[in-house]
């Protein structure tokens, strides 16, 4: 058990051209090193390619479209108990799956050749689609959850 007090949780300011909370955690996701100006570059680059072709829909409903499908519902935890590592399906909290969603759609997209620009706004174009590599990243956090749902009665 944690001897720590519990962080206390702040409300994100909206980003300034979309006023959009989810974006302005997603560019903080995609920033290194400090440099905010990068990465809000690379994030409303990509939001515009992503609409690119389609005037008539909101440009944050593709990027929230594509955060929901890669949402994972459950993952895996381990446990220790009596000598032994059990991995315990657990359901994962609301802000958990936003955060592991926006960092695997990041993780992937950089993993890609070319422009981060491109490649961002490929792999939330997929998302948002239900395929890619942030989808299988989910489909197999919930397989294995599945896999171990023996396991549940070791939840706490």
């Amino acid at each position: 058990m944690s001897r720590r007090n519990r962080a206390i949780k702040r409300d994100r300011r909206p980003d300034s051209l979309y006023g959009s909370p989810v974006v302005e955690r997603l560019i903080s996701t995609i920033m290194k090193r400090g440099k905010r100006s990068v990465a809000e570059r690379i994030v409303y680059g990509a939001i515009e390619k992503v609409n690119e072709n389609k005037e008539t829909i909101d440009p944050l409903d593709t990027l929230n479209k594509a955060l929901d499908n890669v949402k994972p519902r459950l993952e895996v935890k381990s446990r220790r108990v009596g000598g032994a590592t059990y991995q315990v399906p657990i359901e994962v909290a609301p802000e958990r799956q936003l955060a592991l969603a926006m960092r695997w759609i990041v993780g992937l997209a950089a993993k890609r050749r070319g422009q981060m620009v491109e490649s961002l706004a490929a792999e939330i174009r997929e998302a948002a689609a239900g395929q890619g590599g942030a989808i299988k990243k989910r489909d197999d956090v919930h397989k294995m959850a599945q896999a171990n749902r023996a396991f549940a009665h070791l939840r706490w």
